[in-house]
């Protein structure tokens, strides 16, 4: 423990005391469990494994000046994971549930919130998997809510500096009318060989176009895009899109802060037009894009990063998370 570097922290796995589990049998959800292992036990022929049938969150915690520790907007992860549950027919786990392990993980774990100052947080993640067994193609009746927490660093490793992403039609995240608003592995499973390709020719991500027609954009790698022109805060909308609270959040900054906020299909061929663009995410917060490559066509995208009014949703956004600006829209859970 007194080994961690908090200013210096990756975005990655670090070990901490407990984690938390509840189970759903026979149709209700049990008693929540406090564990230190790291494992878990689970049939061979668990949906989970064979099915895909699991679904996942994350949020942050912070560690304000004033010594209290926030968090950002759990609700909001509450329902977007009982909306991937609906769509791929796993038990919903209940707001207050889902709060309640929240809350509790944070406080058996408050030694590793990062301090104030770092720029680090405690990210929770939330895991919900089918645990009951099938050989055939169906839904489990039996699942496992698993919460377990790690201190992080930015999820880019430039931080809130600006970043390269590839554009290739080669692969698809997700298809049109598939998984890609929920929030489950397989789409991100489907990512990972372009990612690694960006990622061996030296570029933080992809920007994947839709799979359908290859003219609009979707999904910024494991983050939502947006992009700033003439005072308007634009964002993609479809429905092969993950919704993300982080997004949801900064078009509500925007509207405050005077911006026009346009949610709606973008076109590539409109790149070249915008002033600033970026990706966000509860991992990302902000990472401001300098340059998109479209390797299909050879043509480079540069970009204002960070561009004025990025940095200022950056900044707003995190005082807001922080507790260094009022809470006006409150999204913000104190951690008694």
């Amino acid at each position: 423990m007194e080994n961690i570097n908090w200013s210096n922290l990756p975005f990655g796995y670090l070990k901490t005391d407990f984690n938390l589990r509840c189970y759903y049998r026979d149709g209700k959800w049990g008693e929540i469990e406090v564990s230190t292992s790291e494992e878990i036990p689970i049939h061979m022929a668990a949906t989970a494994l064979h099915y895909g049938q699991e679904s996942f969150e994350g949020l942050k915690a912070f560690m304000g000046k004033d010594g209290k520790i926030r968090v950002f907007r759990a609700e909001e992860n509450a329902k977007r994971m009982q909306g991937s549950a609906r769509g791929i027919l796993m038990a919903e786990p209940p707001i207050e549930l889902f709060k309640k392990m929240t809350f509790e993980v944070i406080r058996l774990n408050k030694r590793f919130v990062p301090p104030y100052g770092t720029g680090a947080s405690l990210y929770i993640r939330p895991l919900l998997i089918g645990t009951g067994k099938s050989v055939g193609v169906k839904a489990a009746d039996e699942f496992l809510l698993v919460f377990f927490v790690t201190p992080v660093g930015p999820y880019f490793k430039e931080g809130f500096s600006p970043v390269s992403m590839l554009v290739t039609r080669e692969y698809d995240r997700a298809a049109p009318l598939g998984t890609g608003k929920y929030k489950v592995g397989g789409n991100y499973a489907a990512s990972l060989s372009v990612m690694k390709k960006a990622h061996d020719e030296g570029y933080a991500n992809v920007l994947f176009l839709d799979a359908k027609e290859k003219k609009y954009i979707d999904e910024c790698g494991p983050a939502n895009f947006f992009a700033i022109k003439n005072n308007t805060y634009c964002t993609p909308k479809s429905e092969s899109i993950l919704p993300s609270i982080t997004n949801k959040s900064l078009m509500v900054i925007s509207a405050d802060m005077g911006l026009k906020v346009e949610e709606r299909k973008i076109e590539f061929s409109e790149l070249s037009t915008f002033e600033e663009v970026g990706a966000c995410g509860t991992a990302a917060v902000i990472s401001p894009i300098g340059k998109i490559s479209d390797i299909d066509n050879k043509k480079d995208y540069l970009f204002q990063a960070p561009g004025k009014i990025s940095t200022k949703l950056y900044e707003r956004l995190m005082a807001i998370q922080y507790g260094d600006e009022a809470d006006k829209f409150g999204w913000i859970d104190i951690v008694e």
